[in-house]
């Protein structure tokens, strides 16, 4: 009987190893100040929480976009300051798969003098050398 409680007990500790609150958190964070920079016109900013690596994924309506530079590239051209507006973020649903890695969705809004835009999207981030980073984007 002690056994199987030690059992338990360390099985019931494993599981909580993972700090889901805490990685939310910290993404919430990093997406605040990605809209913070996109609504300063500053795609740079925008952009730095993306992998910057060839294998880095975007997938939109126009298809696959593969490496940071070339989605940076895309977003430099379909993005002219004055077209910018105000992005917003909501409706977030996280789905932690483990401690360094963690799927993100949730809808877009950007709010422009002419129009609004709005979408759905859905982030694969990960933990990579001590920070969040996004690895695969599929926005809509």
């Amino acid at each position: 009987m002690f056994n199987r409680c030690i059992f338990f007990g360390l099985l019931f500790c494993a599981a909580g190893c993972i700090d889901a609150p805490d990685i939310r958190w910290d993404i919430e964070q990093v997406m605040n100040r990605q809209a913070e920079c996109w609504n300063q016109r500053n795609i740079d900013g925008f952009m730095e929480p993306y992998w910057h690596s060839d294998s880095l994924r975007f997938m939109g309506k126009s298809g696959v976009t593969k490496g940071w530079q070339a989605t940076l590239d895309r977003y430099k051209k379909n993005y002219a300051p004055e077209e910018m507006g105000n992005l917003v973020f909501d409706d977030l649903h996280f789905d932690v798969l483990s401690s360094e890695a963690t799927w993100v969705d949730g809808r877009w809004t950007l709010f422009r003098s002419l129009d609004t835009l709005s979408g759905r999207f859905s982030l694969l981030w990960k933990r990579l050398d001590g920070k969040w980073q996004i690895v695969a984007d599929h926005s809509s």
